[in-house]
């Protein structure tokens, strides 16, 4: 990934060596929500409309996952012609939320197992006139890899 490459979704996580998603904890109950949530809180038990940003954990472990065999619609912007299938994954945090993403360049699903550990990456997603367009990524990692940090 370029050095300048720009989020292809804006304030949803950071960048740089160890980036990570930004998510949203209510100060009334605690919950915490990913994407950053702005008027209501999750919880339906709760009505707090105030939220801190949050980073959320970088490493995670597979929930579930599958691969898109089809070419996703619009928005979606293919990076190769004739289409190539990438890997999904949904990846539980500790803090308890999963969260849906590709998985990282040269990973596929023969790379992937619910309950294996994963950790945030960024990569360029595609490029347009403006230069590279990043999105956040899952990197399966071997068990010695990840130590205690999922």
């Amino acid at each position: 990934m370029s050095d300048t490459a720009t989020p292809a979704v804006e304030g949803w996580f950071t960048t740089g060596p160890e980036p990570a998603l930004i998510g949203t904890k209510c100060r009334s109950c605690g919950t915490i929500s990913f994407p950053r949530e702005t008027t209501f809180c999750k919880n339906p038990a709760c009505s707090g409309e105030e939220y801190d940003d949050v980073e959320l954990s970088r490493f995670g472990k597979v929930w579930s996952y599958t691969d898109a065999q089809y070419k996703p619609p619009a928005p979606y912007i293919a990076t190769t012609d004739p289409y190539v299938p990438f890997a999904l994954a949904a990846v539980e945090l500790p803090e308890g939320l999963v969260v849906l993403g590709q998985v990282a360049d040269g990973f596929g699903v023969a790379d992937l197992k619910v309950g294996n550990p994963v950790e945030l990456v960024v990569e360029t997603l595609y490029t347009d006139e403006s230069g590279d367009r990043s999105i956040w990524r899952w990197k399966p990692l071997a068990a010695a890899e990840n130590g205690a940090q999922a």
